[in-house]
């Protein structure tokens, strides 16, 4: 086929490059001189009505979270600052200054190798101080651990842990005329016995073997320690909050009360028992009875709460005649920055028996800015 050499190829449209895009350094000019960001200052305020004392901490962290800076200190109603203390935390090495006494407490630890940790604290001002070296041995929950004061006063103290239990030996002085260093033995045993776990202790020439058995609705735990024959027991018993229950509760703790004649004791031996008996009342609330009954002293102590930042105790405490509430706001063993607003706050209603009139009203209020 021919071609035409009259025909033309229509030329092709001319396309604009795209626009280049500026550095960043021309659309957002840098600056010649970076400053870090201020750390965030943590500042907590605590007062106790029984003392009448503030007690201040305020701490940040340094570095990028590899230090932390703390300052605190006591003041009273008129102002009194008191036991001001300067700290720097870190993961190997702490300071803490005492002003009043112009005091510093030095504490470092570090690795030596993979299996060795050495602990080391010195008081500057008596100079004395502690080392303790840590050795993991090649089996698994095997290890020796030797710690001595600074400066040394005899042999250093030496305890070898395994899976179940550990075992020390320390020098230990007499107090007879003629002083002499004698090797004292300490240690504590556990294992599985009787689908409970059994556990024996020994220290300062006393025993005490204890054993717990613990299920979903009931826990039980005897001690005995020898040479003394000491007998004790705790009993918790879980039930639902069924009335039937309930009632059956109530009358044991009416029957364990009336426990008082001291002939039914003495013919039991001179061992000491103790019980105590809790009822849960429900998922919330807990109702607990102990009873001791070598003294005929007992307490009862009401629970109940209200999710995890809100706690109501009501009880009775037979040996000190005192019957008490308390009302927790955030959780009663937790920070105060979990709780509502940083904020923890405690009351508690005291009422002696012999003199109610002398009733008492004390709180504790904790909060905490970060700023």
């Amino acid at each position: 086929m021919e071609t035409n050499p009259n025909h033309m190829v229509p030329p092709t449209p001319a396309v604009d490059p795209p626009p280049q895009s500026l550095p960043s350094s021309q659309s957002h000019p840098q600056p010649i001189f970076s400053f870090p960001r201020r750390p965030t200052l943590r500042v907590t305020t605590e007062f106790d009505s029984d003392s009448a004392i503030f007690f201040h901490k305020i701490s940040c962290k340094l570095l990028d979270t590899l230090a932390k800076f703390k300052f605190q200190f006591h003041n009273n109603s008129k102002g009194e600052i008191s036991e001001p203390q300067l700290s720097f935390v870190s993961k190997h090495l702490s300071l803490h200054y005492d002003l009043e006494d112009q005091n510093a407490l030095v504490k470092s630890s570090f690795d030596v190798g993979p299996r060795l940790h050495v602990k080391a604290a010195h008081d500057v001002k008596a100079q004395q101080g502690e080392v303790t070296m840590l050795a993991n041995l090649a089996d698994p929950g095997y290890a020796l651990e030797l710690s001595t004061p600074v400066p040394s006063v005899g042999l250093p103290k030496a305890t070898l842990r395994f899976p179940v239990g550990e075992v020390s030996l320390q020098e230990k002085e007499t107090e007879e005329e003629e002083a002499k260093n004698l090797l004292s033995v300490s240690g504590i045993l556990k294992g599985q016995f009787f689908d409970g776990v059994g556990t024996a202790q020994y220290k300062d020439e006393e025993l005490k073997l204890r054993y717990c058995y613990k299920d979903d609705e009931m826990s039980f735990i005897p001690t005995l320690s020898v040479p003394s024959n000491a007998l004790s027991f705790a009993f918790k018993r879980r039930l639902t909050p069924s009335d039937k229950l309930r009632t059956f509760a109530e009358d044991f703790v009416k029957r364990v009360k009336k426990i008082e004649d001291r002939q039914q004791l003495e013919a039991q031996g001179p061992q000491t028992v103790r019980g105590k008996y809790e009822l849960a009342t429900g998922h919330d609330s807990v109702f607990s009875y102990w009873y001791n009954c070598d003294s005929n002293y007992w307490s009862a102590v009401y629970k109940r709460t209200y999710g995890k930042d809100f706690k109501f105790k009501t009880g009775y405490d037979s040996e000190v005649r005192l019957g008490w509430a308390s009302l927790w706001v955030g959780d009663e063993g937790g920070k105060a920055k979990a709780a509502p607003m940083k904020m923890k706050v405690q009351f508690m209603l005291q009422v002696p028996q012999d003199d109610i009139k002398s009733s008492v009203l004390m709180f504790r209020v904790k909060k905490r800015w970060d700023i």
